[in-house]
This record gives C-alpha cells, structure tokens and sequence, in this order.
C-alpha cells in the first residue's frame, strides 16, 4: 500500500472521482489544470508515497534559491482531494503528477480506495492534440465502461478500434472498472501549436462535468482567461498571412468535419508562435 488515508474524513455520501493527471494525456496542460482547479480548496483525502511512484531523474524536484539561499524544496506528489463545488455533491479529485513507478500496484490501492469511499463513478479528464484551430469550441470526446453512463449530448468515441501508449490514469480506470466502479472519460482536443497552456480547453473539461454530474462550478476567473489567450492567438496570427491561411484551412476542415493529419500545420504553427512569442504573450499558451 502506498498511500495514506485521511482518518478524520466527513462522512461522504456516494461520491465520484475525478482523475486528472499531467504529463500523458495532457496537452497544453489542459487535464491538470482542470483537475487543480476542480480541487482547490479541498480538504486532503489521501497522499501517496512519492518515494514509492516517481523516478527524481526525469522528474526532479523543483528548488527555490532566494538570494543565494536554497530555500524550499517542492516534491512531485499525486494525491486526492475532497470538494463539494454545489456545497453538497461530494468530489474526490486525483490531481497532480504522473507516476513513474508501481502502476500495478497503485492501480490496486486506488480500486482499494473506491471500495473504501464508496465511490459511485470514476471519472477520467484528459487533453489530446487535434487538427483543431483556436477559434473554433473546443471539441470533447467522451468514452464510457458501458452503455447508458454518457447522457446530455455525450457521445462515446471514437468508432472501431484505436491503440494507442496508455496513461497512468486510463491504466488506474481500468483496474478500478474491472472492480466495479462504472467509469466514464472527457478528452479536449487542443489545437496542436498551443504551447504550455490552453484555458479553453480546461474551461470545456469543467463544463461537460458540470453537465455531466448537474452540478456548478466556479468558472469566470477561468473563462476570461481564456478570451484572453484567444485574443492573443488572434493578434499573432492576423499579423502573418501564412500563418493565417493555415488556421482558415483548419477551420474550414473543421466545418466539414475533415480531420486532417495535421503534423505539417502543426510544426509551421508551433514555428511562427515561438518565434513571435514575447514577455507579454508568454504566458499560458505561448510556451
């Protein structure tokens, strides 16, 4: 076992979890972002051992050095929170890293978890490239353990078969829907020249799960966010035309509901952003 749980917990009435992890799935940051604000503030429902799930080589830990002085040192952690955003549906949310080590395990002691709480529905946030510009909603794909758990428009997807490199946290639902736990999955897809940030994303994560648990939760911070960095993107891209003439081939694909390979328009994308990237537009989505 390599976690602790939190032995003080109010007692929680069938709650759902929400699993969002960075790295792996996970584009433009848009999952982790969802997931840390989904949870904060929230009361730490259990920690797991970082020693027992991270390899500090290829994630180190982040030092702060103030005038000299090595002053904190931050530990890759994953952990679950609990939050009530409707001050009465009770959330779990695993946010934070993606581990290196032990998913077997860890997939084991988070079915051990749900059986604990009592968790009624696992589910999974994630963010993946597409051929998809900035301005244009960003499109969520859903996916389900079984029939009848999507409602509200959600649509399972896609069809036939896909194989593709897991991620912990697709790794982590299985085990738990092998247990039991009926599971359900909400993918954005990002534009492929967004950098290390994409709010727009993170706002269509938060709405499906509004939608999808009927529930509200605090999104104006992020939304304006968000108009924000598509102002940005607006501004850069009217101001080359090449540039220009790839986003209107997107959205015109896009309106056709053509889905283009995208690799050519994403590296000419990527190429004209960094090089017009400035201390201004550095931030989310510049990176």
């Amino acid at each position: 076992m390599h976690y602790t749980l939190n032995e003080s917990l109010p007692p929680l009435d069938r709650p759902v979890l929400v699993a969002a992890l960075d790295g792996w799935v996970d584009a433009a940051g848009a999952a982790s972002a969802a997931g840390a604000h989904l949870a904060e503030p929230g009361l730490e429902v259990a920690a797991f051992d970082p020693d027992a799930l991270f390899d500090y080589r290829s994630r180190r830990p982040a030092l702060d050095v103030i005038d000299g002085v090595l002053t904190e040192l931050t530990w890759p952690a994953m952990t679950i929170n609990h939050v009530q955003p409707d001050g009465r549906t009770d959330v779990l949310v695993l946010n934070g890293a993606e581990p290196d080590l032990n998913w077997q395990q860890l997939s084991s002691d988070l079915a051990e978890l749900c059986a604990r709480l009592n968790v009624r529905q696992w589910i999974t946030l994630g963010a993946i490239p597409a051929a998809i510009p900035h301005t244009r909603p960003v499109p969520v794909m859903a996916t389900a353990s079984a029939d009848g758990l999507l409602h509200n428009g959600e649509r399972r997807g896609p069809d036939g078969r896909l194989r593709v490199p897991a991620a912990a946290v697709s790794v982590f639902e299985a085990a738990v829907t092998a247990a039991g736990v009926p599971a359900v999955g909400f993918f954005a897809q990002i534009p492929p020249y967004a950098g290390s940030g994409y709010t727009a994303g993170t706002v269509a994560l938060l709405r499906h799960l509004e939608r999808h648990l009927d529930l509200a939760i605090p999104l104006r911070a992020l939304e304006e966010t968000a108009r924000q960095e598509s102002d940005r993107y607006d501004a850069a891209v009217e101001n080359d035309p090449e540039t220009k003439e790839i986003v209107s081939r997107l959205e015109f694909m896009g309106d056709e509901e053509q889905l283009p390979t995208g690799e050519e328009l994403a590296s000419e994308l990527e190429r004209f952003l960094r090089e017009h990237n400035d201390d201004e537009a550095s931030g989310p989505g510049f990176g």
